[in-house]
């Protein structure tokens, strides 16, 4: 399957959304456990948010999103089509 297959499947982007959703997620806590030492999630997102931030926060949490599940995305689906060639 070559680049251009590959990421005409849907399934590919709906791998890509749902790894990347879920990076958020981890990502969001873990930053918030470490930082504020518990569940703080008000604190958490107004620290990001505030004084104009809030754009910049967005953007960078779905740019980091799209980045992170679409690189998985594609070593999987890489791994999947290099495993049926192989069998």
């Amino acid at each position: 399957m070559k680049f251009k297959e590959m990421i005409s499947k849907r399934a590919f982007w709906k791998s890509v959304l749902f790894l990347g959703l879920g990076f958020l997620i981890v990502y969001d806590i873990v930053s918030m456990l470490f930082e504020y030492g518990g569940f703080h999630f008000e604190a958490y997102f107004t620290d990001r948010t505030e004084d104009g931030k809030l754009f910049r926060f967005i953007v960078g949490q779905l740019l980091a999103a799209f980045a992170y599940g679409f690189i998985i995305s594609f070593g999987q689906f890489r791994a999947k089509q290099k495993k049926d060639v192989e069998n």
